[in-house]
């Protein structure tokens, strides 16, 4: 991800501090650095999103009770050995364990867009 973001990165900025005389990480922290949010907020989503969803890890290192991750607990609810399916418990479960993922991306969803869009082009 970043280094297609910086990659196209504008070279007239990096130019323009150089001229003025800037150094290298004086360019990267004035410059870049303030100009990168939105591919840290992409590698964030990315990251929380994986870490959410890590069901393998989770299911064999957890054990049971309260340091049960939120995916092997739906998991638990949905496999149940009833024999009768509720399926309003179930979508009830799933929907409080995607909730965490939904709000992340709702609330950075423009800086995702954007990030994303920022290192897709070719050229």
């Amino acid at each position: 991800f970043f280094r297609n973001y910086y990659e196209a990165f504008p070279t007239e900025l990096v130019k323009a501090a150089q001229v003025d005389g800037a150094s290298f990480f004086q360019i990267f922290r004035r410059i870049m650095l303030p100009n990168s949010m939105p591919i840290f907020v992409v590698t964030v989503i990315y990251q929380f999103t994986n870490i959410w969803n890590d069901f393998l890890f989770a299911s064999a290192y957890a054990g049971t009770g309260d340091a049960m991750p939120m995916t092997v607990a739906l998991n638990n609810v949905v496999n149940t050995s009833t024999g009768v399916v509720e399926y309003n418990v179930n979508m009830a479960a799933a929907m409080i364990a995607a909730l965490p993922t939904l709000l992340v991306y709702v609330l950075a969803g423009r800086y995702f867009v954007r990030g994303l869009m920022a290192g897709a082009v070719k050229g």
